[in-house]
């Protein structure tokens, strides 16, 4: 039974043509309506802050991935719709030693992707340290190590140009919590190398202070056509904002500012940061991302076209120029390769995690059989608890092994073995400012089926542990249903066949920056030495 829902979960994910277009029915989300249409979000998941280019006949894009490891997913398509993820271009987040623990909110913000002298470049934003930059000659990787091109706190959302003189630019905004500013997009000249800046301070282009209405300009993206330079940039913030065009004849400015986006009579609020992308037919696409609370920034597509040299992004239903989210339209021109969806189930079998999976921080060293192994039990991964404070919070352990919500509506189930002693914390996890775990806790020499809830926000909290029965070595088997709302009703079943309800229903809720994420966590008690114990997973399967 394993190997065949193994078989079916990779049919489902490949890249590779499938003989039914139609969507599948046991993907919890899929953007491909089947009759040459397509329905927003086309990645119902927290990719926040997208950008995404064309090269040649195939799409890529790159997305913030903040404090998880690996970051900057890599995902790419064939038809602007079906996405693939092939990988992530940073396997660790530097500096190494400052994200060996989870830091909420801190790490990658907004990238930038390009493809610029036969490479693809990538260039990301820590807050804290600076703006990166890493290159690659493909795009699934390996990636370079990130160079540090700009120190500085607070120096977020950078894109780059290489102009037709050979000059090479960057534009980029500011974090208020770091550096005092915001609202400012501002203008660096750099080598074209990207190796270092060639100007002491640069120039500030665009001040939304200045801008009547305006607040929180930020996520630039630069472009050049016709004779103008257009700076892409989101405003008035990702709950409730829009999208702006800046266009100048020169890149110093003075810009010009116009609206071309906003929430309109739609339902899709925000419609917040994104990207230009042209596509194989010569028509113009943009994407950008809609915050949904506990499910986090999920991605839209939207028709572009062009009037009096400023882009209408949406349906512009009453001409004025300022479009708004469409929820359904036909698909862009491009290869069919049916449907294709990021990966959300695991059955383990393989030699390696689903590209899908992402630590709480960057990973111990050897993480093959320090943090995880695949290798011990054949078909099963397995978890060695690891120690954890006795009053932390799971936010705080930096072995949680998570994915990102797939959809409004899903179901995981997992089965699950604890061997040892001293288990804290073991079992399925929903985690965000407030989170929840079913699984198996272990004290006083019995095992415990318990459910456990954190409330607060701070990140030390008191769990409310809920004890729902003893158990013995038998196999455990867990469900998550994730209703409308992000609302998680939890459940347990001994035999895989009855499932009986765990407690109240528990609201998800955001992180810091980021959409609720579900997963796995093993933990022992601080006191217990090294002393071995895991639980062993015999698959994590996502279903509607």
């Amino acid at each position: 039974m394993k190997t065949a829902v193994a078989l079916s979960l990779i049919l489902c994910a490949a890249s590779a043509a499938l003989a039914d277009p139609q969507p599948s029915s046991t993907q919890p989300w899929v953007a491909d309506l089947g009759d040459g249409r397509y329905q927003n979000p086309i990645l119902y998941a927290d990719y926040s802050d997208p950008d995404a280019i064309r090269v040649g006949q195939m799409f890529y894009m790159t997305s913030s991935s903040f404090g998880n490891a690996p970051g900057l997913p890599l995902l790419q398509s064939s038809d602007m719709v079906n996405w693939e993820l092939v990988g992530h271009a940073l396997p660790r987040l530097v500096p190494e030693d400052v994200f060996a623990k989870p830091q909420p909110g801190k790490g990658v913000w907004a990238p930038a992707l390009r493809h610029h002298a036969g490479k693809f470049w990538i260039f990301y934003p820590d807050p804290d340290f600076g703006v990166y930059v890493m290159t690659a000659q493909n795009f699934a990787g390996p990636w370079s190590a990130p160079h540090l091109l700009l120190a500085g706190k607070g120096i977020i959302d950078p894109a780059p140009l290489w102009d037709d003189d050979g000059k090479a630019w960057l534009v980029h905004g500011w974090a208020k919590s770091r550096s005092g500013i915001n609202n400012i997009l501002t203008l660096r000249e750099m080598d074209a190398d990207a190796r270092k800046l060639l100007d002491q301070r640069g120039k500030d282009i665009i001040n939304g202070n200045k801008l009547p209405g305006y607040h929180t300009v930020e996520g630039p993206k630069l472009y050049k056509k016709d004779g103008y330079y257009y700076v892409f940039a989101p405003a008035g913030g990702v709950e409730h904002g829009w999208q702006s065009v800046f266009r100048s004849r020169n890149i110093g400015g003075p810009y010009e500012d116009k609206i071309v986006m906003a929430q309109g009579t739609s339902a899709i609020n925000g419609p917040h940061q994104g990207a230009w992308v042209d596509g194989v037919d010569g028509r113009d696409w943009f994407y950008h991302f809609q915050d949904k609370g506990a499910y986090g920034r999920v991605v839209h597509l939207q028709p572009m076209r062009w009037r009096d040299g400023w882009p209408v992004i949406g349906e512009d239903k009453d001409g004025t120029g300022v479009g708004e989210p469409v929820q359904t339209y036909a698909k862009p021109a491009g290869k069919d390769r049916g449907i294709v969806v990021p990966p959300t189930g695991d059955e383990f079998d393989g030699g390696r995690l689903g590209l899908q999976w992402q630590w709480n921080a960057n990973p111990g060293p050897n993480a093959d059989g320090g943090w995880f192994s695949l290798k011990a039990r054949p078909g099963f991964l397995r978890l060695p608890a690891q120690a954890a404070p006795e009053l932390g919070s799971v936010r705080e352990v930096p072995s949680v092994l998570t994915q990102k919500f797939p959809a409004p509506v899903f179901t995981v189930d997992t089965r699950i073995e604890a061997r040892g002693a001293d288990l804290q914390r073991a079992g399925l996890l929903v985690l965000g400012i407030r989170y929840a775990w079913l699984g198996l806790r272990q004290s006083d020499g019995v095992t415990r089926l318990v459910l456990s809830t954190c409330e607060e926000p701070a990140l030390t909290c008191q769990e409310r542990l809920e004890p729902l029965r003893a158990v013995g070595r038998e196999p455990v088997y867990l469900r998550a249903q994730v209703g409308e709302g992000a609302v998680v009703r939890f459940s347990y079943s001994l035999d895989g066949k009855q499932f009986t309800p765990a407690g109240k229903p528990f609201q998800a809720s955001v992180g810091r920056w980021v959409g609720a994420q579900v997963g796995l966590v093993s933990t022992r008690w601080p006191a217990a030495g090294k002393k071995a114990a895991y639980i062993d997973v015999d698959y994590f399967r996502v279903s509607r």
